[in-house]
């Protein structure tokens, strides 16, 4: 299975933002993803960089479930795809409580359920076979609860959407890589190791399994987000990887509920992921990111001299063959290093 490149765009604006994504369409990639958390907002950067392109297909990486209502979604994800000819992704995500109910104020429940309830109700809205209705732990449409009127009344969606459309999920966890094998087209983990698809793959082939459906990643695409940074000074390439993990592993979630940590600690750094951690709460940022390992940083990310970038691409590139990954997303890098990285792997 040959490896496709995708390029999210967090960190660039204006024109370089432009300048960026259409080097990348030029080159070869096959997608462009915007996220968000609490501050950009995904669906508006994807709207402007469709305007400004033609063939690379746009990822939303991820739009957050507990912000957005899943028949708003449907409608978000309809209208994107209708004015850019069919090109959308629909990259979906529960969140973390910090988030969920610090900066979205409704509350994190049961969040894998939630999100196999949302993806329900999308599919339903992009069939089109019938006027929307949903009875779930989560969701009830119409909705008949405290408050309601009693007169709402089940529609169907107004505009024809594309029922084909891919749904990608967030996962690291091995419940949330379940639920993308058994409900998505797709799963896109923050970080991992190419070398180590025992982490992703047994737990995406659960879910498939458990949904009735065949096991066959050729269909099923593992897209996980790679940083690159090239440049002959390996320590320095290897900095800003670390700032980046030592958010995640140490600071993005509470002591004994952040996914990321955990994640980390399931690819063997379980010591080095405790002291990360202790450091990021304590304010200790920098230090956070120096108990970053070297290895963890080579293990996820491309980085240092062109010729140690190419050489550890062999790796991602073998990942592809027997469908471990699929789509290598690059982030943190620069129009040098699309082009090396589509040298390497499109030729």
């Amino acid at each position: 299975m040959s490896l496709r490149l995708g390029l999210t765009t967090g960190g660039a604006d204006g024109p370089a933002l432009i300048a960026l994504v259409r080097e990348a369409e030029q080159l070869g990639f096959d997608s462009t993803w915007s996220g968000e958390s609490y501050g950009v907002d995904a669906v508006t950067r994807l709207a402007w960089l469709g305007g400004q392109t033609t063939r690379i297909k746009l990822g939303s990486s991820i739009l957050q479930i507990p912000a957005r209502s899943p028949a708003l979604t449907a409608m978000t994800a309809i209208t994107l795809d209708a004015l850019t000819g069919g090109r959308f992704i629909l990259g979906l995500g529960p969140s973390g409580p910090q988030v969920v109910e610090g900066w979205y104020g409704v509350p994190y429940g049961k969040p894998l359920t939630r999100l196999r309830e949302y993806i329900a109700i999308v599919r339903q809205v992009l069939a089109r076979e019938a006027p929307l209705t949903f009875n779930g732990e989560h969701y009830q449409i119409p909705y008949k609860g405290p408050g309601s009127t009693g007169l709402g009344k089940p529609l169907k969606c107004i505009q024809h959407g594309r029922r084909d459309m891919k749904i990608y999920t967030a996962a690291v966890s091995p419940a949330g890589l379940a639920c993308a094998g058994e409900v998505g087209d797709g799963v896109l983990p923050l970080f991992m190791d190419p070398e180590r698809d025992d982490l992703i793959k047994p737990h995406v082939t659960k879910g498939m399994q458990r949904a009735g459906r065949a096991v066959d990643f050729s269909q099923f695409d593992i897209a996980p987000f790679v940083p690159v940074h090239v440049g002959d000074d390996l320590t320095a390439c290897r900095q800003p990887v670390k700032e980046w993990l030592a958010l995640y592993i140490g600071g993005m979630g509470a002591r004994g509920k952040n996914f990321y940590n955990d994640n980390a600690v399931r690819m063997g750094y379980a010591a080095e992921a405790a002291k990360i951690q202790d450091l990021y709460l304590a304010g200790k940022k920098t230090e956070a990111a120096a108990a970053v390992p070297d290895r963890l940083v080579d293990a996820v990310a491309l980085v240092g001299p062109p010729a140690r970038i190419r050489e550890r691409l062999q790796v991602w590139k073998a990942a592809g063959e027997r469908g471990s990954v699929g789509t290598m997303i690059l982030m943190k890098t620069d129009i040098a290093g699309l082009r090396l990285v589509a040298d390497g792997v499109l030729g």
